[in-house]
């Protein structure tokens, strides 16, 4: 492994120098199954969010599936990288540098690949807090979860592992988990194989069940 001067995965400089030294462990370098599965099973909403897109071949896929896309990055260097795998024509439609945790769009749906696991620990309600706000009731968060329920402490990253009863704490509050299935190892990358979960999460309407629950 390449020795690196920044240390924390919270900050742009962190994924720049990486990606400036082509270490890219967690690039899968294509379009994974289980999205474009779900894709023509579910359709979702027209609006999507890729946060932390990194190279964004999802970005580019979901366009051509007619989604209206916005692609997001803290890191230069990440989007340098994902405009030259879309091309200049995609990458001025769908990119756009910013911090999901501060972004105000209009979305019907958020694509997690990679951005919670890539997050230190302390992120990960903040992480929730974001998505719970970005989605309207009905909005879903769809994607993949790194999850290592027997992984040595203290656990380090990134890519941070989460304990099943985690990301079920972090939800709790405003969703509801619709899909949940494992990832066959074959279509992971060897740093997720065997830990990685395809989950959707859906935004459910917290007045409405409050007011059944009386």
């Amino acid at each position: 492994m390449s020795e690196f001067s920044t240390r924390d995965p919270a900050t742009p400089a962190f994924w720049d120098e990486r990606y400036r030294a082509g270490f890219t462990p967690w690039d899968a370098r294509g379009v994974p199954r289980a999205l474009t599965r779900y894709i023509d099973a579910a359709r979702p909403g027209r609006r999507v969010l890729v946060p932390g897109c990194g190279s964004a071949y999802e970005a580019g896929y979901l366009l051509s599936r007619g989604f209206e896309v916005t692609a997001i990055d803290i890191a230069p260097e990440a989007l340098a990288r994902a405009r030259a795998v879309l091309g200049d024509a995609v990458a001025d439609r769908v990119l756009r540098q910013a911090d999901f945790f501060s972004l105000d769009i209009e979305i019907d749906w958020i694509y997690e690949r990679a951005l919670l696991c890539a997050l230190p620990y302390r992120l990960w309600a903040d992480y929730a807090a974001a998505a719970r706000r970005l989605l309207g009731v009905g909005g879903v968060l769809a994607g993949f979860f790194f999850i290592q329920n027997s992984a040595p402490e203290p656990r380090r990253g990134p890519p941070f592992s989460a304990h099943r009863t985690e990301i079920d704490g972090l939800f709790a509050d405003g969703f509801t988990c619709t899909a949940d299935e494992d990832v066959p190892e074959e279509q992971s990358i060897p740093a997720f194989a065997r830990h990685e979960r395809w989950m959707v999460w859906q935004r459910r309407d917290e007045a409405g069940a409050a007011a059944g629950n009386r």
